[in-house]
């Protein structure tokens, strides 16, 4: 996806790790300024934000001003996409499990 796109894919937010520690930060904390988030990695501040507004492009990460401190929070909803693609699965796998013990089972008899 582009760079200059505005509305980026919540599966290319995702992939990265650093960007799923940041969901999991945000998502046990109501919000969490910059430097609190930043506190959590070994990169400085520039690197954080920047991994920060490829979330808020996915729509993950909502942002507001506090006087001159920036506070992030995260919006879950847009992860509904991954949990149906993982629920398909999950639900294919499950299929294809029990399809294997049925013919494991066969061939035992």
């Amino acid at each position: 996806m582009s760079e200059n796109n505005p509305q980026r894919n919540v599966f290319d937010a995702i992939a990265d790790p650093t960007r799923r520690r940041l969901v999991r930060l945000l998502a046990e904390t109501d919000e969490m300024p910059l430097h609190e988030l930043t506190a959590h990695f070994q990169m400085g501040r520039t690197a954080v934000s920047k991994h920060l507004t490829i979330l808020k492009e996915a729509g993950l990460v909502l942002d507001r001003k506090v006087g001159r401190e920036t506070r992030f929070r995260l919006n879950a909803s847009p992860l509904q996409e991954v949990q149906d693609w993982v629920a398909f699965y999950s639900k294919f796998w499950s299929t294809n499990m029990l399809r294997l013990k049925q013919l494991l089972e066969e061939e035992e008899e």
